[in-house]
Formats: structure tokens, sequence, C-alpha cells
């Protein structure tokens, strides 16, 4: 599998390399997510879940969602 060198911070997140924030990162199969705490560790997932998962965030719904 492709590790990704590309990583995008949240938007949410303050400018630093000191804060926590999520960063994420996109290769041809896969999207990728991790802490900026521990960036060894990465959730790895195909587009449409990760795509649902976000959208329950989002949008503060539980359970399976309907695809955005």
């Amino acid at each position: 599998m492709a590790i990704p060198e590309n990583w995008q911070k949240s938007s949410y997140s303050g400018d630093g390399d000191g804060d926590n924030c999520l960063e994420l990162a996109s290769t041809p199969a896969a999207r990728h997510l991790r802490e900026s705490d521990d960036p060894a560790v990465a959730l790895t997932a195909s587009p449409a879940p990760l795509a649902y998962l976000l959208h329950a965030v989002h949008t503060g719904t539980s359970g399976i969602v309907s695809p955005p």
C-alpha cells in the first residue's frame, strides 16, 4: 500500500507544529487519517466509508448513514 507524503491539517487547527489536529491524506486507492500527536499511527479507509463517517460527524447522526 502506498504511504502518503502530503498530509493536510484540519482548517480548525492552529498554526505551528505543537497543535493537536487531525490530518488527512489521499492515495489512489485509499484515504488516510492521523492525529498530529502520533503521526506514525494512521487509519486507512476506502473513500466511501470515510465519506460516510465524515458526513455522520458533520451532521451529528449516528449508526448507518446514507451517502452524502
